[in-house]
């Protein structure tokens, strides 16, 4: 049966920003969304207030047919999806599918990935290419099958990772490449021009498959004894959400936690001081010892209290000494 953009019939999964672009593309280009799948509102704050999904948001303002399962694989949502009588799905950002979910249309189902698969399979695909300090990363299309992430790769894309882009940076340049990529992949399967390549293949020619889980708050801590060049991609991998974080204690002993959003390298000397400790210099830079250097912590937060410099938090706040 041949297709086009009009009559081939798309269901799509996603929940944050990153699948909302996408989603927009896919609806401003013409293309046949016949429903859009998303995380149920979330309970938020003492009121108890409802969260819409960025997907959810984006389907109502545009009339699309939505539907939020507690349960994938409710019989009832399985049966309204099967009504739908998709084509194709299309899935980023979304959680882990069922096969009865995935195998459930003729052309199959294909994930929008935010790395060069085989490498950063899992959750925090993004934060962790920069925690580790690569120059480059990309996004990956490929068919869904059981093990997550491991599918068929129908296409893939690369961009080098800046020396000072923090994820949120990457993130938003990955957004945009893969929606790109995204109407390319649809096209590419209208016109029978998809030859997807098994990752094994890619293994085999030397890419090393690794992971990318979730991101915890024991994940965000700072380790001081780590060196400079790790403790800055840590910072980088987590800004400016969740945020890595240390605590820093007051000249009363009173000990805080803040938020780090930006630090920087520098070539002031250790000076014997150990690792994690803290000091601000003549200029109203505030230092702290790693492994084997000192770096200036830029901007933070203190809980409760707004980001800011480090030279305006050193002005409300003395360091223990």
């Amino acid at each position: 049966m041949e297709f086009s953009k009009e009559s081939l019939r798309i269901v799509f999964f996603g929940t944050p920003d990153f699948a909302v672009e996408s989603l927009r593309r896919l609806v401003e280009g013409g293309y046949n969304i016949v429903g859009v799948v998303t995380m149920p509102d979330k309970e938020a704050g003492r009121g108890h207030k409802l969260l819409q999904s960025p997907v959810k948001q984006y389907a109502i303002e545009h009339g699309l047919r939505l539907l939020q399962p507690e349960r994938l694989k409710n019989p009832q949502f399985v049966e309204e999806l099967r009504s739908l009588k998709a084509d194709l799905q299309i899935v980023i950002a979304f959680r882990m599918l069922p096969e009865v979910v995935w195998n459930m249309p003729p052309l199959g189902t294909f994930n929008l990935h935010a790395s060069l698969l085989p490498k950063y399979r899992g959750a925090a695909p993004i934060n962790w290419a920069v925690i580790n300090g690569e120059t480059e990363t990309g996004v990956t299309t490929f068919f869904l099958k059981h093990e997550i992430d491991t599918g068929d790769i129908i296409q893939q894309r690369r961009i080098s990772i800046g020396d000072n882009d923090n994820v949120g940076i990457v993130h938003d340049k990955l957004m945009m490449m893969g929606a790109d990529m995204v109407i390319e992949t649809v096209d590419a399967i209208i016109n029978g021009n998809v030859k997807p390549i098994p990752q094994d293949e890619l293994c085999k020619a030397g890419t090393e498959a690794s992971p990318a889980p979730k991101i915890f708050k024991d994940t965000c801590k700072i380790d001081w004894d780590k060196t400079m060049h790790e403790v800055r991609n840590l910072v980088r991998g987590l800004s400016p959400y969740p945020a890595a974080w240390t605590e820093i204690t007051d000249s009363t002993g009173i000990t805080h936690t803040a938020k780090i959003f930006e630090v920087s390298l520098t070539d002031e000397p250790q000076a014997g001081r150990p690792a994690g400790e803290m000091w601000s210099d003549k200029s109203g830079r505030l230092l702290a010892a790693c492994r084997d250097g000192v770096i200036s912590i830029d901007q933070l937060q203190l809980a409760g209290k707004k980001c800011m410099s480090a030279a305006d938090f050193l002005r409300g706040f003395r360091l223990k000494q």
